[in-house]
């Protein structure tokens, strides 16, 4: 193996072991997030004591921070395209339960059957903007962070 071809190899490795940190912790997050969504879910439909459900809640929320944080820091265009927009929409329900008590369940029903739409929709819809009104993606050169999934 010559020198330029060990230090290549080098290179490689560890990009690919921060490939496998971002990914792996991007996956752990999202993890944490839906665990959190599934646990407290049964609180907010059913109505259950607080006390029951609200670390799970607080965990959903916190995690639900980190993967904005994740996707904005990976593309500014998040936060025009549809999945960003959407994402947005769903904490403004989450909030407007304070003032309407009585539908909280349906609220919160809403809100995870628009999570389904922005996480498993068309690429198409997911990156639509808002902005430009068409389907954007980071021009083409421009290099993207890799947290690929």
């Amino acid at each position: 193996m010559t020198k330029h071809s060990s230090r290549k190899q080098s290179q490689h490795s560890l990009s690919e072991t921060h490939f496998w940190i971002q990914r792996l912790s991007k996956t752990a997050i999202r993890a944490a997030h839906i665990l959190g969504v599934a646990i407290s879910s049964g609180g907010f439909i059913f109505h259950l004591d607080k006390t029951l459900w609200l670390n799970w809640w607080l965990l959903a929320m916190c995690s639900g921070v980190l993967m904005m944080a994740q996707e904005i820091y990976r593309s500014k265009l998040w936060l025009i395209q549809l999945k960003g927009v959407l994402t947005f929409l769903k904490l403004g329900l989450l909030a407007s339960i304070i003032l309407l008590p009585q539908q909280q369940s349906t609220i919160y029903i809403t809100v995870l059957l628009l999570s389904v739409f922005i996480a498993h929709g068309p690429a198409g819809l997911r990156h639509y903007s808002i902005w430009h009104r068409r389907v954007i993606d980071e021009p083409k050169g421009m290099r993207k962070k890799s947290l690929n999934g």
